[in-house]
């Protein structure tokens, strides 16, 4: 297949701290373009073809209908925190055991269904994870029905068994058909907008359709119909998927010739261990920003109804319009990063923005003051979760383990809404369930997510390989010889046993997060008083 090569004007590796030489290759490699043709070197590829973009599309949009179904209940349980109090009989402490059941089962799984993914491939892990989904949500609606905390908690258990594949599924799939800068952060922008729909749909509704039945469990039992129509899409793509990996070939990399691939041949531990320490600048960023909105925004319907003076059905409609009207930026973001790149700029806008967002909630008590809060979160919250996947991607050496690593950026964040839950849960019981305090740990929080966007900055200053994430697409491809020099320089040459070490050290610090979180879980559900 006809992929762009460079030539590079320079043999010498670069230096890790940016030097004049490595500054210099930036801009020669902006005239010193070539391209040529290298034929593919496999016997499969010889009797396929490159996959056309019509069959993207198709992939796309099957994958964005399969995502509108799971952010649809996941919108479900965050809108009725104060119906779900008032039928089940629990006070904060129980709810947040609620939401953090999943959090738990997917800090004990993920990792290895991050490997497993790698392993087999995108298209099979999520047909089996939505029919456990599926099982789960069956089991939550019966809960409700007979208005079982217990009941609900293990329905709620085995629905995050199912939702731990898909989780990592659908994106795996992504980055095997579209590299960075090349489509990638686009087609997360459209699935990712068609969610926030998803979303949207489900919070708002949730309960509208709990006040016009006359039974909360109607509101399960929708998500139990969504998420029927979510296993046929699956399934769909599932032959799809199978139909298109026999006639077509795989995609390659324009800037550095690497073959994009859906599943391995083994799995790839050694690969996993030693992710790029830039990688981990990413990990530090999601650990802090994603657990304050996670959190926040499980919690912010009842926040409205307090700070607003509304009933649940209008704080639903509130909470659920700033979160999610933004939906339409989310594509145009994806489009300007794959363009424009620029992806620290964005890591900036939604890190201060969040903060800004906490800090008027923590302080500016204020009906006007929330209102704000609420609109400026909205923009912050829509652009985050594109940004932070696309990032991971982009610093990557190796596609092929990509599951992997964004199975490490879920562990993170849900150990992290674990203890973030635990804090605020206590601090709003002990406070007559005023979200005064725990409002405070949400700035914090924020605030630490900029302090890391600090650090970024600076470092785009100082590493090519920070730098690289600001790369343009023209950008990217011109210079894809130096990538792939900083591939070879961190995985095999020089700096190898210091991004090794780095790497090790992070990894470790994840494990010690997961185990906290689990100590956090466990004791709060033996003696219920740790939320």
């Amino acid at each position: 297949m006809p992929t762009t090569e460079i030539t590079p004007t320079h043999t010498r590796h670069p230096s890790s701290s940016g030097s004049s030489t490595t500054r210099e290759k930036e801009k020669d490699a902006e005239i010193n373009v070539t391209t040529t043709s290298r034929p593919e070197s496999t016997a499969s590829d010889r009797t396929t073809v490159p996959v056309p973009l019509s069959m993207k599309l198709i992939s796309i949009l099957l994958v964005s209908l399969i995502g509108f179904g799971g952010h649809w209940s996941s919108g479900v349980t965050g809108a009725m925190k104060s119906t779900l109090k008032k039928e089940l009989k629990i006070n904060n402490t129980k709810y947040a055991l609620l939401t953090s059941s999943q959090d738990f089962m997917v800090t004990v799984l993920i990792l290895f269904s991050g490997m497993w993914t790698d392993r087999v491939g995108g298209a099979s892990a999520m047909l089996y994870g939505n029919a456990l989904f599926s099982v789960g949500s069956i089991l939550i609606a019966g809960a409700a029905q007979c208005r079982s905390f217990k009941f609900m908690i293990f329905g709620t258990v085995v629905e995050s068994l199912g939702d731990i594949a898909t989780q990592v599924a659908q994106y795996k799939i992504f980055s095997s058909w579209f590299p960075p800068s090349a489509g990638f952060a686009a087609t997360l922008g459209f699935e990712l907008g068609i969610g926030k729909i998803g979303s949207f749909v489900g919070k708002s509704s949730a309960n509208i359709i709990a006040k016009n039945t006359g039974d909360f469990a109607w509101v399960y039992w929708t998500a139990v119909f969504m998420n029927i129509f979510t296993n046929v899409a699956t399934l769909v793509f599932w032959f799809f998927t199978k139909y298109a990996n026999k006639k077509f070939h795989g995609t390659n990399d324009p800037a550095t010739g690497e073959k994009l691939t859906e599943s391995n041949k083994k799995f790839e531990i050694r690969k996993v261990l030693e992710l790029p320490w830039t990688f981990w600048m990413v990990m530090l960023f999601t650990a802090f920003q994603t657990s304050t909105a996670i959190v926040f925004s499980q919690n912010s319907t009842e926040l409205a109804e307090q700070r607003f003076n509304v009933d649940s059905i209008k704080a639903g409609w509130y909470s659920a319009m700033t979160q999610y009207i933004g939906f339409f930026l989310v594509p145009l973001l994806g489009v300007f990063i794959d363009i424009l790149g620029n992806r620290i700029t964005v890591f900036a806008v939604v890190g201060l923005g969040c903060f800004l967002a906490m800090i008027l909630i923590a302080f500016g008590k204020t009906v006007g003051a929330t209102a704000a809060a609420f609109g400026i979160y909205g923009v912050a919250y829509s652009f985050g979760p594109t940004v932070i996947i696309d990032g991971i991607r982009t610093t990557m050496h190796y596609q092929g383990v990509f599951g992997s690593a964004y199975a490490i950026k879920i562990a993170i964040n849900n150990s992290m809404n674990i203890i973030i839950a635990m804090i605020t849960g206590a601090l709003q019981d002990a406070d007559n369930n005023s979200y005064d305090r725990a409002v405070i740990v949400y700035a914090a929080d924020s605030a630490a997510a900029c302090c890391v966007v600090l650090v970024m900055v600076v470092l785009c200053f100082r590493s090519v390989d920070m730098r690289s994430l600001q790369w343009t697409r023209k950008q990217r491809i011109a210079r894809g010889h130096i990538i792939n020099e900083r591939k070879e320089f961190n995985t095999t040459g020089e700096q190898y046993e210091r991004n090794k070490k780095i790497s090790g050290v992070f990894f470790g610090l994840v494990c010690l997060l997961i185990v906290g979180a689990w100590a956090a879980y466990i004791w709060g559900a033996a003696t219920g008083n740790n939320y």
